[in-house]
């Protein structure tokens, strides 16, 4: 099922030049694109400081002409500029070269002291499809703005981002980034993310159609493009329409398996059962009360269990061992025809044999390895988002590749990167946690992907609202109150369709 909301696509380079493109056959010409792109950096800038001395260090390319607006429309509103350029205005072509024929001030070589004096710098050296190392001397020049604590804003990305990939060369971290119509991967991915600071999405008059016509494949996680999927109580339903959720716990870790159920129970599974050696059944019972217990003394009693057609969705990983067993009862699952989900000990037991998992998943089915996990499963290079589409399609499972900026990828190519987890989530069990909520959309009928991308964005969320001293067994707790902030939403998002009629 495609996301439809276009707002939170993340656009590639090559997107973005064809955006531009088309927008020019709207005729919405490339000067006049990038006159809008400079004065919406200059009123950012004028929004967030007072007048002082600015440096507007510009590039050889659009991005450059771009600093060129900028540096006029501050100079016009009485700010001290400076402006420097990497190479020779008459190297400049099209758009570029015309805006940097409008400044009426004296050019400077693209040295130190061109940021001398200056107390906020420009930096419109290069943008997004930048796909080659930092010149020295340009190192060099962002190496001492950042030495001296000069605050940067960004144009598109900071130089040296890569902005398909995230990739950082040579980079210094801007104070605010403003880029335009949509964002780009690399203002969501690390380690480009973390030196972009505030970004600001910029709209410089490219028609909303032109999105449409893109081919968009690649999301920042928001519920908008969720949110009509999620499931909700009806009153004609019961226990067993709600979804009955499957787990198998392992021993003697049984708190990773515990957290789960209760996650896959908070987030609306009707009933969930843990499937347990028979010697943990009282560690497990004594621990669990709306929480089944189900004891499995052979792997003919998995058999049995998922045999019963009320158990809509499993989850085998946390806690399990990473031992033959697992591995047997994780292809079980599989076999079932039931959404399977896979985490934790159970991707680590395929390591020695990845193609018979792969093999074996011929249903829906969700992975989620954290990056070392990954590599364990997966022999694949390249930035965070190649390597978890490519995973998907080499599994024919949902990949959740784990993380500050989580990617969630789909078999068919769609891709979501989540950039709401808070850095308190590093602690042990919340990808535990994780996995229940998965599991528990799944029960519930939700689409794998879709399902992943609303877990991995309420399991931020309910962390952002504990704040620090969060632990893992807090957040199934906390999500009840994520659900009623995304009832809200969705009361206020069909009052707002309706209005629209």
């Amino acid at each position: 099922m495609p996301l439809r909301n276009s707002d939170h696509a993340l656009l590639s380079v090559a997107q973005m030049n064809e955006a531009d493109r088309l927008a020019g056959m709207a005729q919405k010409t490339v000067y006049e694109l990038m006159e809008n792109a400079g004065r919406a950096v200059a009123g950012e800038i004028a929004r967030r400081w007072t007048p002082r001395p600015v440096s507007v260090l510009c590039g050889p390319g659009n991005n450059g002409g771009d600093g060129f607006v900028t540096a006029l429309a501050l100079a016009q509103s009485g700010w001290k500029v400076k402006v420097a350029l990497d190479g020779v205005r008459d190297g400049l072509r099209g758009a570029a070269l015309a805006h940097a024929q409008r400044w009426p001030g004296p050019l400077e070589p693209l040295t130190s002291s061109a940021v001398e004096g200056a107390e906020l710098i420009v930096d419109a050296l290069f943008g997004s499809g930048l796909n080659r190392p930092l010149d020295v001397h340009i190192r060099e020049i962002l190496a001492l703005v950042q030495h001296r604590r000069i605050p940067i804003v960004a144009v598109d990305v900071p130089s040296g981002v890569q902005g398909d990939s995230g990739a950082a060369d040579g980079v210094a971290g801007a104070a605010c980034t403003v880029t335009f119509a949509r964002k780009k991967p690399a203002h969501v991915l690390l380690p480009a993310r973390d030196l972009c600071g505030d970004v600001i999405v910029a709209d410089i008059g490219i028609p909303d159609a032109v999105f449409g016509a893109l081919g968009i494949d690649t999301w920042e996680n928001a519920p908008v493009q969720w949110l009509g999927e999620l499931p909700q109580p009806q009153f004609s339903a019961n226990k067993y329409t709600r979804g009955h959720a499957l787990l198998v716990g392992g021993y003697p870790m049984t708190g990773a398996a515990r957290m789960a159920a209760r996650a896959a129970a908070r987030v609306g599974a009707g009933l969930t059962t843990i499937g347990v050696p028979e010697r943990a059944l009282p560690i497990y019972a004594a621990a669990l009360t709306s929480i089944m217990v189900h004891p499995l003394g052979t792997d003919e009693d998995l058999g049995a269990l998922l045999a019963d057609p009320r158990y809509t969705a499993c989850l085998i990983g946390p806690g399990a061992g990473v031992n033959d067993s697992t591995r047997a009862r994780a292809l079980q699952m599989l076999a079932s025809g039931k959404a399977v989900l896979l985490d934790a000990d159970a991707i680590t037991a395929f390591a020695s044999q990845p193609q018979q998992l792969f093999t074996a998943i011929r249903s829906p089915c969700v992975i989620t390895p954290h990056e070392g996990e990954f590599k364990r499963l997966f022999n694949i290079d390249g930035d965070k988002l190649t390597r978890a589409r490519a995973a998907a399609r080499r599994s024919g499972a949902v990949i959740v590749l784990k993380g500050s900026d989580t990617v969630i990828a789909a078999p068919d190519g769609r891709a979501s990167i989540n950039s709401n987890a808070p850095a308190t989530l590093a602690t042990a069990g919340s990808g535990d946690v994780l996995g229940g909520l998965i599991l528990g959309l799944l029960a519930q009928g939700m689409d794998c992907f879709l399902a992943a991308c609303a877990a991995v964005w309420m399991h931020g969320a309910a962390a952002a609202t504990f704040g620090p001293g969060l632990l893992a067994e807090d957040l199934p707790d906390l999500i009840p109150g994520v659900l009623r902030q995304l009832a809200c939403a969705a009361q206020a998002q069909g009052n707002a369709a309706r209005e629209s009629v």
